[in-house]
């Protein structure tokens, strides 16, 4: 019932910046908790930053904090990753995901819908 659609991946050297954006279908975003996760090749899918339905409540994995924002606009229906001071690391498909909780939560099996993924990658 919930379509996401990630964009804004690319190639970036490290130390460089990249913003996502996923847009999210239906009228009832703002009672969505969502999440970003990302796989890397032969690696298991992580979480990398969440935020509450109305904005006020995020979350970082220890790898990114300081260096990816995680923030969203119920008004477009859509949740952005703003990620600075990328490192090789940090190559990756992002995907975002999106739950019925209140509270955020770090548990893949937890988020109920997802997007396609976009392919990050951060040379040198």
């Amino acid at each position: 019932q919930v379509q996401l659609v990630e964009s804004g991946g690319g190639l970036v050297q490290a130390g460089g910046s990249l913003s996502l954006s996923c847009a999210a279908s239906g009228p009832t975003f703002s009672s969505y908790v969502m999440g970003w996760f990302r796989q890397a090749p032969g690696k298991e899918r992580e979480f990398v930053a969440a935020i509450s339905g109305g904005g006020g409540g995020r979350y970082y994995a220890d790898s990114v904090k300081g260096r990816f924002t995680i923030s969203r606009d119920n008004a477009k229906n859509t949740v952005y990753l703003q990620m600075d001071i990328l490192k090789p690391e940090d190559t990756a498909v992002y995907y975002c995901a999106a739950e019925h909780g209140i509270v955020i939560t770090t548990l893949l099996q937890r988020y109920n819908y997802w997007g396609q993924g976009t392919q990050v990658t951060v040379s040198s």
